[in-house]
Order: structure tokens, then C-alpha cells, then sequence
């Protein structure tokens, strides 16, 4: 099967069907052994009657036993290797299954790290994470039908063929049986496809909405909307019910007709039989072989119908993967190199320029306003930026990510030991050498992510990163300090607490040009003072910009911006504008003694 680091190739995705097909061409040897096991295993099943009418003709019937020793035992020995192909059979086939889950989750995961910071404005979290919890095992599931679906049509044509030598009355109906139950089957399969995506498509969206309400219900409870919101997710849970339902009642259809027609089928087939014994047209013997065939029938009819209804189902869901591995990431057409030296950055949009050297605050009436100048500056966002005398989007991507970082106060948390989360990629005591940032704001799977901080002190360079952060008490009330594992989004932490993180695991990134989004926000006066201090001190002669409405962490800045409607009204020091500017005095003023001081 695949490994973790094996590469698991250029996926086909010209439709679902062509990429269940590669699922089996990039496994050809263990598909072709899944066959060969399934269709030897399903005729030797069929060769069991056989023998079985021969040791009754041959040896019970007149007496002979030599002759019922030798078919006995043969009987016996075909019994035994067929239990053993059975076990090989399913051991292959669960490779099989196995290989396609891993395979199709590393193409997912290796689109998501392509898409980078354009995956959010693609794709739904709840899209993404319904292909990967259920979509993926569907399509791994239908490939059972390389396996004992092909067994299943071979097992069937040698069976009928068998009973063309006891009558071809018999064998006929046996080859019309199957297109037969294909035709009453096939259109509930249809309709299946049809009610399956629908059900997938709603799952994908009440499953992104889960994890909004979780993200979010503090907020809501405290805006008194959380009934609000509760009774919107259960009339859409509800909708979801009914059409869950929808699927069931066509599911129901396709595998009470999976039992019930076949057993029709082979009614009449050992009807046929019964009525040719009487008459004396066949012999005892082969009457009990036909009975046999009609037994052993039952396993290739009800692959038959169950690889249809996996196959049915695993294009619906491999549909999906499809449209999310089509999804393309943001251009770069960027083909110049970035500035050798320090350069201003510039949006003219908002009229904001930020100084090389400098600690420059955005202050915004509307948050989203500083955010969004961020996001041009750091080119998460079409604009006319410009770093010194060059657009940012005529430079090529990977320059800027190894230089310019975004760093998002509601950026990514990976779970997994604490050294790792912050970025450092040993722990204390276990070695040199320093990772990039584990999760890279704003762009989070981005392959582009940060250069990584110069290696040679890497306990040096967390410490100094943490202290920056004002975040060494909370590796000290850790029980295992940064080893101690922590849960995806550092759920085991506070709100503060995670934004200390996070401003650290984007300050051991060192980079040229820091972007912080609402560093502080989270950080209660005397922590947002001390962060506001070191990160003057750590960050003295590299450009940094915040954007925030906190007096204590202006009080430390070069720089000030103050945007209104998304333009620079007033630039300054913290001090000037609030002597100058009313509106920037009213928004970051907290009391008298403020705007005084």
C-alpha cells in the first residue's frame, strides 16, 4: 500500500468514473491479484455441484465407492482451497480499499496545500471535510468491484456454461436472468446518484455550518442569538433528515430487489430443473448439481447487484473529489524579483505607506478596512500594491512569502506537541534547527509559507520568540512544557492565550516584513503593554505593521494610519492624531486621562 511519503501521482479528474479508474491503475498488480482471487474462488464455488452429481452418478448411485472416495475427496480438497483463496481474496481486497483511501486523502490534502490561501474562497470547510470523512471511504468502498465483481461475472458465465451440459432450457434462462434484473434495477440506481449528490451537497453545508456555531457560540450566546441560530440549524438538520430518508427509501429499493428478484430467478430455475428430472430428462445427479449451481448462484447475483450499488455510489462521491482537485489556486504571474533592499510598501487604494525600518499601526473605524489593506499589502488580494517601485503582483509569489508574512490573530492551529504549533522543530534539548511556521496565516496550507528563521540556536530563538509574546507562563503551566500535546485550534488553551501562540510562531518566522492582524485584541492591559514593549524591541529595524485600536500598543509604534470609509484620513504619531484627529481620539481614547496624556 501506499506509504506516508510515496507519491500517489496525477490524479485523473475528467469525471468520477476516470478517477475510480486510476484508483485501479495505480495498483494494477494488487487489482489484478483481487481478481484472479474472487474469480478462482467464485468458480471452484460453482465447481462444487459438479464434483458433487459426479460422486452421485459415479460412485453412490451404483454402488461404487472407489469412485465416491476419489470425487469425496476431491470435494474436500476444493472445499479447503477455495476457504484459503476466500481468506486471500479479501486480505488483497482490503489493500486494495486501503491503498485508494490513503491515496485519494493525499491528493486532498497535497490540492488543499496547492490551493494555499485561495482554498477558503473556493471551498467550504464543511465541502472539505465531508469529502474527507465520507466521500473517501465511498470511493475506496467501490472498488470491491475489481475483486469479487469480476468474480462475479466469471463465476456466473462458467456456471451457465456448466448447465448447458444438463440443458440448455436451464442455461438460457441463467444468461437472461442477469440483463434481465440489470433492467429493473438500473433505473433505482439512477436515481440513487441523483439523491446521493443532493444528500452530499447539504450534508457538506450543514457540516461547515457546525463548525462556524462551534467557533462562534460564545459570541452568539453573548449577542443573545444563539436560539436564533439553533432554530435555523434544526429546520436545516431537518431538511437534511428528510432527504437522508430520500436516499434510504431508494437504497432500501435497490437491495430489497438485490434479494428478492434473484431469488425469483433461481425459483424458476430450480422449477425448470425439478420438472426435467421428473420426466426423466436429466438424472438424479444432475438435478442435485442444478440445485448446487442455483445455491452457489446466489453469491454472483448478489455482487453483481452490490457492486452496482457501490460503483453507483462511489461515482457520486468521487464526483466530488473531482470538482475539488479541478479548483485552481490564485495566479502568479509574477515573474520579477523582489527588491534587494528594504523598499516602502504602498496601496493606493487605501493611500497607506509603510516605511522599511518602521512600526507603523492601521488604525480603522471598521476593522475590516485595516484587514483588508493587509491583505493587499501582502498580496492575499488583487490590487495596484507596491513594494519599492514594482507592483506586488509582477513579482514572482515565492519571493514575497519568504519575506512578507500575514500573520492572522484567528490563523490555524495544527494539533500536535506545542513545539511543533509555534513552529520550533525540535523541543528543547533535542537538537539544532528551526522549521517555518507551522501554519502560516492567512494562507495556512500555503506551499509558499515563510523562509525559516536561520538555524544554529533553535532553543535560543523559541525562548526569544515566546518571550516576545509575553507566552512563558504558559509553557510553564504546561505539564510536559512544549511537549505537551495540544488539540487542534489549541482548544486545551484560552482565547488569549492562543493569540500569545500564534504571535510567536509568526515571530520565530523572523520575517522582513511582519503584517499583524489585531495582535493583542484578546490580551488583557498588562500582558498587551508587556507584548506591545518587547515586540518594539525584538522587531527594532525590520518593518512591522499592526492593525489595532489599543493606546498602549500605539503608544509604542513609529507610525500611525488613520483609515476612515478604507482611506488614510490622518498620519502621524499616536500623540499627534489624537491632539488633531477627533475621530481617531474617539475611537482609541479610553478615558479622560487618555486623551489627555
Amino acid at each position: 500500500m501506499i506509504d506516508a511519503y510515496e507519491d500517489p501521482g496525477t490524479p485523473d479528474h475528467r469525471g468520477g468514473a476516470r478517477y475510480l479508474w486510476w484508483l485501479v491503475t495505480r495498483q494494477p498488480g494488487r487489482c489484478a491479484a483481487g481478481a484472479m482471487f474472487g474469480t478462482v474462488w467464485m468458480v471452484l464455488l460453482a465447481a462444487t455441484p459438479y464434483l458433487m452429481s459426479r460422486a452421485i452418478d459415479d460412485g453412490l448411485e451404483p454402488g461404487d465407492m472407489s469412485a465416491l472416495t476419489l470425487w469425496s475427496g476431491a470435494l474436500f480438497a476444493v472445499g479447503g482451497f477455495n476457504a484459503w483463496l476466500s481468506i486471500m481474496r479479501h486480505r488483497t481486497m482490503t489493500r486494495v480499499r486501503m491503498d485508494a483511501n490513503f491515496r485519494t486523502v493525499k491528493v486532498v490534502v497535497g490540492q488543499a496545500v496547492r490551493l494555499g490561501a485561495s482554498l477558503r474562497r473556493q471551498a467550504g470547510a464543511g465541502e472539505v471535510v465531508t469529502i474527507g470523512v465520507g466521500d473517501v471511504q465511498t470511493v475506496s468502498q467501490s472498488l470491491t468491484v475489481v475483486g469479487p465483481g469480476i468474480g462475479a461475472v466469471v463465476g456466473y458465465l462458467v456456471i451457465a456454461v456448466l448447465l448447458v451440459s444438463v440443458s440448455g432450457v436451464v442455461a438460457l434462462v441463467v444468461l437472461l436472468g442477469i440483463p434481465v434484473l440489470a433492467l429493473l434495477v438500473g433505473p433505482l440506481l439512477g436515481r440513487l446518484q441523483g439523491s446521493e449528490a443532493e444528500y452530499r451537497e447539504r450534508q457538506g453545508v450543514l457540516t461547515a455550518r457546525i463548525g462556524d456555531l462551534a467557533g462562534g457560540l460564545r459570541v452568539l450566546a453573548g449577542l443573545g442569538g444563539r436560539q436564533l441560530v439553533a432554530d435555523a440549524f434544526r429546520r436545516d438538520s431537518g431538511r437534511l433528515r428528510e432527504q437522508g430518508y430520500r436516499v434510504g427509501a431508494v437504497t432500501s429499493w435497490v437491495q430489497a430487489l438485490g434479494i428478492g428478484l434473484p431469488s425469483l430467478f433461481l425459483a424458476v430455475v430450480t422449477w425448470l430443473a425439478a420438472r426435467l428430472a421428473a420426466q426423466g430428462d436429466i438424472t438424479v445427479g444432475q438435478l442435485v448439481s442444478v440445485y448446487g449451481y442455483v445455491a452457489v448462484l446466489v453469491w454472483p447475483v448478489a455482487f453483481l447487484v452490490e457492486c452496482g450499488y457501490q460503483v453507483s455510489r462511489g461515482v457520486v462521491c468521487a464526483r466530488r473529489v473531482v470538482r475539488f482537485l479541478r479548483l485552481e489556486p490564485m495566479a502568479d504571474s509574477g515573474t520579477l524579483d523582489a527588491p534587494s533592499e528594504p523598499s516602502a510598501l504602498y496601496d493606493p487604494e487605501s493611500g497607506v505607506r509603510i516605511l522599511p525600518g518602521r512600526l507603523t499601526a492601521l488604525v480603522a473605524e471598521h476593522p475590516a478596512d485595516a484587514r483588508t489593506v493587509v491583505d493587499r499589502l501582502g498580496r492575499y488580494a488583487p490590487s495596484g500594491a507596491t513594494w519599492g517601485d514594482t507592483r506586488l503582483d509582477d513579482i514572482a509569489l515565492n519571493q514575497i512569502r519568504a519575506r512578507i508574512l500575514v500573520a492572522d490573530h484567528e490563523a490555524d492551529l495544527f494539533a500536535g506537541p506545542l513545539h511543533q504549533m509555534i513552529g520550533s522543530r525540535d523541543a528543547p534539548g533535542r537538537g539544532a534547527g528551526l522549521c517555518r511556521s507551522a501554519a502560516p496565516p492567512r494562507g495556512a496550507t500555503s506551499p509558499h509559507a515563510p523562509a525559516p528563521a536561520p538555524a544554529g540556536q533553535p532553543r535560543a530563538a523559541t525562548q526569544k520568540a515566546l518571550h516576545t509574546a509575553a507566552a512563558e507562563d504558559i509553557v510553564q503551566a504546561l505539564p510536559q512544557g512544549l511537549d505537551t500535546p495540544m488539540d487542534a485550534q489549541a482548544r486545551n488553551l484560552s482565547g488569549g492565550q492562543r493569540q500569545r501562540i500564534r504571535l510567536a510562531r509568526a515571530l520565530l518566522t523572523d520575517p522582513e516584513i511582519l503584517l499583524a492582524v489585531e495582535p493583542t485584541s484578546a490580551l488583557d492591559a498588562h500582558t498587551e503593554a508587556t507584548v506591545a514593549a518587547r515586540l518594539r524591541r525584538a522587531r527594532e529595524g525590520r518593518t512591522t505593521v499592526v492593525t489595532t485600536t489599543s493606546p498602549l500598543v500605539l503608544d509604542r509604534t513609529d507610525t500611525v494610519h488613520y483609515l476612515r470609509d478604507g482611506k488614510v484620513e490622518a498620519t502621524g504619531t499616536h500623540h499627534e492624531l489624537l491632539a488633531t484627529t477627533p475621530g481617531y481620539r474617539a475611537l482609541v481614547a479610553r478615558d479622560t486621562e487618555e486623551v489627555l496624556g
